[in-house]
Protein backbone atom coordinates (compact mmCIF):
# COMPACT_ATOMS: atom_id res chain seq x y z
CA UNK A 1 0.00 0.00 0.00
CA UNK A 2 1.48 3.85 -0.97
CA UNK A 3 1.31 6.15 1.50
CA UNK A 4 0.16 9.70 1.08
CA UNK A 5 0.90 12.83 3.09
CA UNK A 6 -2.15 14.43 4.27
CA UNK A 7 -0.64 17.37 6.53
CA UNK A 8 2.76 18.56 6.97
CA UNK A 9 6.18 19.38 5.85
CA UNK A 10 8.28 17.26 3.67
CA UNK A 11 11.82 16.77 5.74
CA UNK A 12 15.07 16.90 3.41
CA UNK A 13 16.45 19.47 1.35
CA UNK A 14 12.93 20.13 0.03
CA UNK A 15 11.34 23.61 0.86
CA UNK A 16 8.21 23.07 3.33
CA UNK A 17 4.79 21.79 2.08
CA UNK A 18 3.56 24.67 2.78
CA UNK A 19 6.14 27.16 1.50
CA UNK A 20 5.20 25.44 -2.00
CA UNK A 21 1.49 26.32 -1.82
CA UNK A 22 2.41 30.17 -1.23
CA UNK A 23 4.73 30.24 -3.57
CA UNK A 24 2.38 28.83 -6.26
CA UNK A 25 -0.95 31.27 -4.76
CA UNK A 26 1.39 34.32 -5.08
CA UNK A 27 2.07 33.46 -8.71
CA UNK A 28 -2.26 33.01 -9.79
CA UNK A 29 -2.86 36.12 -11.98
CA UNK A 30 -5.68 39.06 -10.38
CA UNK A 31 -8.66 38.17 -11.52
CA UNK A 32 -7.69 34.22 -12.02
CA UNK A 33 -8.03 31.45 -9.69
CA UNK A 34 -6.80 27.76 -8.57
CA UNK A 35 -8.02 25.15 -6.90
CA UNK A 36 -7.27 23.18 -3.83
CA UNK A 37 -6.98 19.97 -5.56
CA UNK A 38 -5.15 21.80 -8.57
CA UNK A 39 -2.57 23.49 -6.15
CA UNK A 40 -2.25 19.54 -4.10
CA UNK A 41 -1.50 18.18 -7.99
CA UNK A 42 1.11 20.64 -8.96
CA UNK A 43 2.90 20.53 -5.76
CA UNK A 44 3.26 16.53 -6.18
CA UNK A 45 0.58 15.62 -3.74
CA UNK A 46 2.75 16.53 -0.78
CA UNK A 47 -0.41 17.57 0.35
CA UNK A 48 -4.40 16.68 0.26
CA UNK A 49 -6.32 19.37 -1.58
CA UNK A 50 -8.07 19.73 2.28
CA UNK A 51 -4.48 20.56 3.95
CA UNK A 52 -3.89 23.24 1.05
CA UNK A 53 -6.94 24.80 2.47
CA UNK A 54 -5.30 24.61 6.29
CA UNK A 55 -2.08 26.18 4.61
CA UNK A 56 -3.53 28.82 3.20
CA UNK A 57 -6.17 30.00 6.07
CA UNK A 58 -2.71 30.54 8.10
CA UNK A 59 -1.47 31.99 5.42
CA UNK A 60 1.43 35.55 5.17
CA UNK A 61 -0.95 38.62 4.16
CA UNK A 62 1.22 38.29 0.68
CA UNK A 63 -0.63 35.32 -0.57
CA UNK A 64 -3.90 36.14 -2.30
CA UNK A 65 -5.52 33.47 -0.41
CA UNK A 66 -9.17 34.62 -1.74
CA UNK A 67 -7.90 32.86 -5.22
CA UNK A 68 -8.06 29.43 -3.90
CA UNK A 69 -11.57 27.86 -4.37
CA UNK A 70 -13.24 24.30 -4.44
CA UNK A 71 -13.48 22.01 -7.47
CA UNK A 72 -17.02 23.21 -7.79
CA UNK A 73 -15.78 26.97 -8.35
CA UNK A 74 -17.38 28.10 -4.83
CA UNK A 75 -16.11 30.00 -1.83
CA UNK A 76 -15.37 27.54 1.25
CA UNK A 77 -14.59 29.78 3.46
CA UNK A 78 -18.13 30.74 4.62
CA UNK A 79 -17.91 27.67 6.55
CA UNK A 80 -14.71 29.03 8.82
CA UNK A 81 -15.63 30.28 12.01
CA UNK A 82 -12.72 33.34 12.23
CA UNK A 83 -13.45 34.29 8.00
CA UNK A 84 -16.29 36.89 7.75
CA UNK A 85 -18.98 34.98 5.51
CA UNK A 86 -18.82 36.53 1.95
CA UNK A 87 -15.42 37.91 2.61
CA UNK A 88 -13.32 35.74 -0.23
CA UNK A 89 -16.60 36.27 -3.20
CA UNK A 90 -16.12 40.48 -2.30
CA UNK A 91 -12.71 40.26 -2.68
CA UNK A 92 -12.92 38.11 -6.06
CA UNK A 93 -15.65 40.14 -7.17
CA UNK A 94 -13.08 43.46 -6.60
CA UNK A 95 -10.60 41.82 -9.28
CA UNK A 96 -13.30 41.28 -11.64
CA UNK A 97 -14.48 37.61 -10.65
CA UNK A 98 -18.24 37.40 -11.98
CA UNK A 99 -20.14 34.53 -9.72
CA UNK A 100 -23.18 32.87 -11.00
CA UNK A 101 -26.77 32.88 -9.51
CA UNK A 102 -25.68 29.09 -7.65
CA UNK A 103 -22.40 31.30 -6.17
CA UNK A 104 -19.69 29.38 -7.89
CA UNK A 105 -17.86 30.46 -10.55
CA UNK A 106 -17.40 29.61 -14.10
CA UNK A 107 -13.89 27.68 -14.06
CA UNK A 108 -13.32 27.43 -17.48
CA UNK A 109 -13.50 31.29 -17.45
CA UNK A 110 -11.87 32.14 -14.72
CA UNK A 111 -9.06 29.23 -13.82
CA UNK A 112 -5.48 29.41 -14.22
CA UNK A 113 -3.32 26.32 -15.65
CA UNK A 114 0.32 27.20 -14.95
CA UNK A 115 2.45 24.45 -16.34
CA UNK A 116 4.61 22.11 -14.15
CA UNK A 117 7.82 23.89 -14.52
CA UNK A 118 5.78 27.61 -14.31
CA UNK A 119 4.88 25.67 -10.74
CA UNK A 120 8.24 24.78 -9.28
CA UNK A 121 9.74 26.99 -6.67
CA UNK A 122 12.65 28.39 -8.61
CA UNK A 123 16.39 27.10 -7.60
CA UNK A 124 18.74 30.03 -6.43
CA UNK A 125 22.53 29.01 -7.42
Amino acid sequence: MVERRVHGDVRGPHASAWEAVYTLVRQIPHGRVMSYGQIATLIENRLSPRAVGWALHGCPESVPWQRVVNASGGCSTDRIPDIPRGLQRALLEAEGVEFRGNGTIDLERYRWAPTLADARPKRHK
